[in-house]
Order: structure tokens, then C-alpha cells, then sequence
């Protein structure tokens, strides 16, 4: 599902995704990628780990996808230095039509956005080279539990109730033994999966608030008038001051790793 952001604010309050990104590229190590690696970043966001990503592997190419316009924009920028090595691109996941194209599928902080994993790695599978590899993160078990909840009470109050009648959730949270049937039912070999608690302290109210808004409750507020926005906001800091640590955000780490037989 294409799903828009506000790039810029992204690129600028990403700073938890993207230490969680560096540890997985760390990893990539062990995979002894051939030197012309041809890497598919599979949700490349603002670009900042997938320069990361062409910096530590200096021979290979990218390509870099993502499903939100803004997103893509800002890619192009942050990216534009390193020429033809890189190539970005405005697409969904599941709407890839390469095959036997990758020696590697990267991704951080994409796949929970996506519900149909079966799907996915079929189609992440398909798009990978025999003998290829997928490396990958997400957010996975109880992740953000604590604010999800939080958020589920309050849409279910006046003034909120109204504009939720049809609400389903937006994202997709397994654990790892759910995730490893997957991608051994996509025909995925030598697959590893592991959860790691992540959260993220935040120091006052006012950066707790920032990233609330655009990272963590824009698929809330998208459906808000703009009072309303504010109003949602405000109390979910509220709630979360009022908490010994506050400002504390429960994220979950789901990662896996699994390889495409060379036959």
C-alpha cells in the first residue's frame, strides 16, 4: 500500500531507525557478497541508510524503491552524488516484476508496513538471483505496544470515535516463528529469524510529541481534521508523562535472514 510522509521530518527524526539499519548492514559482512553485487534496497526511504549501504559495499549497484512519492523525492537528493551506481525508483513491494535480478534484498523498517507476507516474499524470492540473499528488519511481536494500545482507547472516545468506524490496523507484527514458516512457504532456505527489544527514550515532551506525529501516528492522524490532530496528540503525551520513565516508546526488532537455493 502506497502510503505518503512527511520526508523531510523523516530524514531529520530517523535517527532510531537508522542506528537499528547500521547494526543489520554490520551483519551483511558474513553474507562474502560477490564484488558487482547487485542490491535491492526494498523500502529505501529518505536514502540515509541506503548511502550507507553503497559506502560500505563501494563496487556494487542499488536499486532503491519505495512506495511513497515524497520518500522517493527526497531519496534523489540525498543520493544524487553517487551517480549511476544508484538507481531509485517510486514502487510497491509487491508490485515488483524482476526476476533473478539481486544478490541481495536489503530492508529496515519497511515490512511491517506491508500485511500480505506471503506475498512479499514470494515476490522478494522470485526477484533474487540463485544463490541470493535477503537481509531484513522490521518491527515485529509486540511492537509499540504500549502507544498502540494507548492509541486504540482513545479512538474509541468522542470526539475521535467518529472518523474510526471502519479502522483496521495498517501494519503487520509477527513474531519469528510465524515469520520463518513464511519465508520457508516462499521457498526460502536457511532461514533465521530473531526478535530484540528496542525502545527508545525520547528527552522531553516536546521531541516525544515530533516524532509521535511523524513517525509513529500518521496513519491515525491522516483520517483527523486538524483540531482534532492536535487534540489526539496532546493526550498521548499527556498519558506518557504521567509514566515513570516517560516518553519511553516499546519498539521491537523482528529480524530475519534467508538464502535462494542455487537450483
Amino acid at each position: 500500500m502506497a502510503r505518503e510522509w512527511d520526508s523531510a521530518a523523516y530524514h531529520r527524526l530517523s535517527d532510531p531507525q537508522f542506528g537499528w539499519a547500521l547494526k543489520v548492514l554490520d551483519r551483511l559482512d558474513a553474507l562474502n557478497l560477490p564484488d558487482h553485487a547487485h542490491i535491492l534496497d526494498a523500502g529505501c526511504g529518505t536514502g540515509r541508510v541506503t548511502a550507507e549501504l553503497l559506502r560500505k559495499f563501494p563496487q556494487c549497484r542499488v536499486t532503491a524503491v519505495d512506495a511513497s512519492e515524497n520518500m522517493v523525492r527526497q531519496a534523489k537528493l540525498t543520493l544524487e552524488h553517487f551517480g549511476d551506481r544508484v538507481q531509485i525508483e517510486k514502487r510497491d513491494l509487491l508490485e515488483i516484476a524482476c526476476s533473478n535480478a539481486f544478490d541481495l534484498v536489503f530492508s529496515t523498517a519497511v515490512f511491517h508496513w506491508i500485511k500480505d507476507h506471503d506475498r512479499l516474499f514470494a515476490v522478494l524470492l522470485h526477484a533474487l538471483k540463485p544463490g541470493g540473499f535477503m537481509a531484513a528488519q522490521c518491527g515485529g511481536g509486540p511492537n509499540l505496544k504500549k502507544v498502540r494500545d494507548r492509541a486504540q482507547k482513545l479512538i474509541e472516545l468522542d470526539p475521535f470515535r467518529k472518523y474510526f468506524e471502519d479502522w483496521q490496523k495498517v501494519w503487520e507484527y509477527p513474531g519469528p516463528e510465524l515469520t520463518a514458516a513464511r519465508l520457508r512457504r516462499a521457498g526460502f532456505e536457511d532461514v533465521t529469524t530473531a526478535l530484540e527489544a528496542a525502545p527508545v527514550t525520547f528527552s522531553d515532551a516536546e521531541q516525544y510529541h515530533e516524532f509521535l506525529r511523524t513517525v509513529i501516528l500518521h496513519p491515525y492522524l491522516e483520517r483527523l481534521p486538524e483540531p482534532l490532530k492536535s487534540e489526539l496528540i496532546n493526550e498521548m503525551v499527556r498519558q506518557s508523562a504521567q509514566e515513570q520513565p516517560p516518553f519511553v516508546l516499546d519498539y521491537w526488532r523482528l529480524n530475519m535472514r534467508a538464502h535462494k537455493a542455487l537450483h
